[in-house]
């Protein structure tokens, strides 16, 4: 068994977790509950509920690959996954240094729940 990459998909069960609950509270329902037309509305909510089915698959592998370390092709699984956790990463952390926000880095946190998966897997996967 790896560890490292079953501490990445315990903890991304756990972003998973909190991007539901914390999501749902703080971004769909003021989405929902806003003026913007039916249609980008719910292609934004369609959105939201295709990250909450990535970030859960994607912890669900990272477990699957914990248990199966050694077998051929999941180390190369455990980059993508690190890749993917990465790129979400720095799609937070660019988009919240580009606003002219107090404090910007905390604003839009997300970052510091995506990159310890991404290191974690990284970690496991070399």
């Amino acid at each position: 068994m790896n560890g490292w990459l079953l501490a990445a998909g315990i903890t991304a069960f756990g972003v998973s977790a909190v991007h539901i609950v914390a999501g749902h509270r703080d971004v769909v329902r003021p989405l929902l509950a806003c003026g913007i037309a039916d249609e980008p509305k719910g292609v934004l909510h369609a959105v939201w509920h295709m990250v909450t089915v990535d970030l859960v698959l994607s912890a669900a592998a990272l477990v699957y690959l914990a248990l199966a370390d050694g077998t051929p092709g999941t180390g190369l699984v455990a980059w993508f996954v690190a890749a993917h956790f990465f790129a979400y990463a720095a799609a937070f952390l660019s988009v919240s240094l580009s606003v002219d926000w107090p404090k910007p880095l905390l604003r839009l946190p997300q970052w510091l729940l995506l990159l310890p998966v991404a290191l974690l897997t990284a970690a496991g996967a070399a």
